[in-house]
């Protein structure tokens, strides 16, 4: 089947494509960029090196949060200039300055993940409205329109940081008076 997505081979822990071709081939990344499905959390993802280009090895694990835009090499390089970096905030003292807002992304989803582990809805420390909304996305067996993870999981970083993160010593980072991350 040409195109179609690869699939995980269990016994060599390897992504293989339909017809057992290598991915380990130049140019796999772009003709079968997508290694996971839109449904279920992320656990796979290509490598890529400092300058965003794919090294044609897989991951098994789920990307952090970094904002790379992978771009093909041009065929033709000269030398090994580097695109340089758009200043995205020049400060008060005339300097560059970089807003990074990895860090905080990385460490509420790692929170957000924590907490839709926990098996029991009476642990979840949100209103039993809310646990049945959770419940249903979560469990229900949709027959043909069902919700992609990350709507499902962008809703329950809103429900996290609205109830739970407000009655956690871990979710002290994310909620103050002030509405921003401390």
């Amino acid at each position: 089947m040409t195109g179609s997505a690869p699939r995980y081979n269990l016994a060599s822990r390897a992504c293989v494509p339909e017809g057992g071709q290598s991915l380990n081939d130049p140019g796999r990344f772009f003709r079968t960029p997508i290694l996971n499905s839109p449904y279920g959390c992320p656990n796979r993802h290509w490598e890529l090196d400092e300058q965003g280009q794919p090294t044609q090895s897989v991951i098994e694990a789920r990307r952090l949060a970094k904002f790379v835009s992978p771009i093909p090499k041009s065929r033709k390089q000269k030398g090994k200039a580097k695109q340089a970096d758009l200043p995205l905030y020049e400060g008060p003292s005339g300097q560059d300055q970089k807003y990074d807002p990895t860090p905080v992304i990385n460490e509420l989803r790692w929170q957000v993940d924590q907490w839709r582990k926990w098996p029991n809805p009476a642990d979840w420390q949100v209103t039993p409205e809310t646990a049945r909304l959770l419940d249903h996305w979560r469990n229900h067996p949709f027959s043909s329109i069902r919700p992609f993870f990350g709507q499902i999981e962008a809703v329950e970083t809103a429900i996290w940081l609205t109830e739970v993160a407000p009655n956690g010593k871990s979710g002290k980072t994310f909620s103050g008076t002030s509405g921003e991350c401390k």
